[in-house]
């Protein structure tokens, strides 16, 4: 029974809700070096091709609590062009989400040589998630006109636009996702547009042998009109086998949302601190970020863990593409 009702909350809280997150939800995967994540302009801005694959779970000690995969490849296609493809898995209670996306972004090289990184570049994603709602085990003594006690599915197609700036060590990102309008009639009751998310990132690298890259990433949802903002600081050292590298991001919502407290009504602003660490040796990245919320109200104690595992391949005999210190950039 309490399987069944921790169920039914998370479908109602994170489903109805988790409209703004309609497709791959922006956590923290950017910061393991996974732009291409977030922004299809970053498709091939490397030399060679880049493969994430990331796996992310909240609350051990709750049932069907939410949790998202993600695996990603994008390859550099000539000078001027990147292609990538994105499959995700993303769950919380008994709803679901499975889509596959396709990329093309296009250079330009806008001064210097090859060596050069002075770059604007455009990105087009294009893909298809299916989305679903199982009611099949929901129970109720008196029959429920919104229980269909079947499992609700749909699909629907979608685009993502972005554009993206590197000039060296600075970097500026920007992204329309969800672009189309594309209604997805899931529940019984309404049907949930699929909503547009327009993100903004940027950020500069300083140092050369230990190295400090502040940024911040700022989202809008339109239909909501919910924001927040991330203010991330990373820290990179070379080492003899690689680069170690560790930071620290907190994530703040502008918008609030009230319960009631003894006597009177409080207001709680989304706050999570999210530390991470990871290591590049060779082709391989590995990366750990633990994310905790803070404030009154929270479901649970326990915070939301996230693995990325990365490899990089095809880069020339010659070492790094780019005289810069822009691990973005550079394989």
């Amino acid at each position: 029974m309490r399987r069944y009702l921790t169920s039914f909350i998370l479908t109602v809280v994170f489903g109805l809700a988790g409209k703004a997150q309609e497709g791959i939800p922006v956590y923290f995967d950017y910061l393991a070096d996974n732009y291409y994540l977030v922004y299809p302009s970053m498709a091939g801005i490397a030399e060679g091709t880049k493969i994430r694959l990331t796996a992310r779970k909240q609350w051990f000690n709750v049932d069907e609590a939410p949790s998202l995969q993600t695996v990603n490849l994008n390859s550099r296609v000539g000078e001027r062009s990147g292609v990538g493809a994105i499959m995700f898995n993303d769950r919380n209670g008994y709803h679901s989400q499975t889509g596959f996306k396709a990329t093309y972004a296009h250079h330009l090289q806008l001064a210097g040589d090859f060596r050069t990184l002075n770059q604007l570049s455009f990105g087009l994603s294009a893909g298809v998630i299916l989305s679903s709602l199982d009611e099949t085990e929901f129970r109720s003594v008196i029959p429920d006109p919104v229980i269909t006690g079947t499992k609700n599915t749909t699909s629907y197609f979608n685009v993502d636009l972005g554009v993206s700036y590197n000039i060296f060590e600075f970097y500026a990102h920007a992204a329309v996702l969800n672009l189309l309008g594309s209604g997805r009639d899931l529940y019984s009751l309404a049907e949930f547009d699929n909503l547009r998310r327009y993100l903004f990132s940027v950020g500069y690298v300083f140092g050369n042998k230990t190295r400090i890259e502040p940024s911040i990433l700022f989202q809008l949802t339109e239909f909501t009109q919910e924001k927040t903002l991330d203010i991330n600081a990373k820290v990179y050292r070379d080492v003899s086998f690689g680069t170690v590298w560790a930071g620290l991001s907190y994530r703040r919502s502008f918008d609030g949302a009230q319960f009631l407290t003894n006597g009177g009504v409080g207001e709680q602003r989304l706050q999570l601190f999210t530390p991470i660490v990871g290591v590049n040796v060779n082709r391989f990245l590995f990366s750990y970020n633990y994310s905790y919320q803070t404030g009154d109200i929270r479901f649970d104690n326990g915070g939301f863990h996230q693995i990325t595992l990365g490899y990089d391949f095809g880069q020339s005999d010659q070492g790094k593409r780019y005289d810069c210190y822009c691990p973005a950039a550079n394989n």
